[in-house]
């Protein structure tokens, strides 16, 4: 899955479960800062921060490392 596509799915999930920003990053434990520039395409999580994300909006991640 492609950056932007991920952040988008993230977003449009929280805001389909009508979850605010600051509440999303209390139930995750990632900063409300972090998350707002995740959103805004500025940040650059990790794959534990985006792991935290998704657990509490219910998303699946997978992670696949390509032998290049």
């Amino acid at each position: 899955m492609h950056f932007k596509i991920l952040i988008q799915t993230i977003k449009e999930r929280r805001e389909m479960l009508q979850v605010t920003q600051e509440a999303l990053a209390e139930l995750s434990g990632v900063g409300l800062r972090t998350l707002k520039q995740f959103e805004s395409g500025k940040g650059n999580p990790t794959a534990e921060t985006l792991q935290k994300l998704g657990d509490a909006l219910g998303l699946e991640l997978c992670f696949k490392i390509k032998e290049l």
